[in-house]
């Protein structure tokens, strides 16, 4: 399977457990890949909404690039959400993390499997 496959596939999983959770989610096909901004998933329970860029990785640490990012946060500023950065990490789930939470560098905003686990918040906690 592709690493493309997975990605999405994961990005799927994501939105069935919003809906079993009561919210309703879409995968914005083609993020990332049209000319304007537009996140991985986006779901709401009608209270909240939230964009979300989502990764899936096997290594330690998983980074997301400044345009990314950048677009992430445009689009959650028009359309009225919460931005969010999500990774899952190969056998540890999904991990949700607000951008500031992120490590910068030049290039990229770096989330770590220790920064996972001491800041990054579950799928039930970024929830509640």
């Amino acid at each position: 399977m592709s690493t493309k496959s997975r990605g999405t596939n994961a990005e799927r999983e994501l939105i069935h457990r919003f809906w079993e959770a009561g919210w309703g989610a879409m995968r914005a096909a083609g993020s990332g890949s049209q000319h304007y901004p537009a996140p991985d998933v986006v779901a709401s329970n009608n209270a909240r909404t939230l964009a979300i860029e989502c990764k899936l990785t096997t290594a330690m640490r998983q980074y997301f690039t400044k345009q990314e990012v950048r677009e992430l946060v445009e689009f959650s500023n028009k359309f009225g959400a919460e931005p969010w950065l999500a990774v899952k990490f190969s056998r540890q789930g999904w991990w949700f993390f607000s951008i500031d939470c992120a490590h910068e560098t030049e290039k990229f905003h770096v989330i770590s499997l220790d920064q996972a686990k001491s800041r990054g918040l579950t799928f039930e906690e970024l929830l509640s």
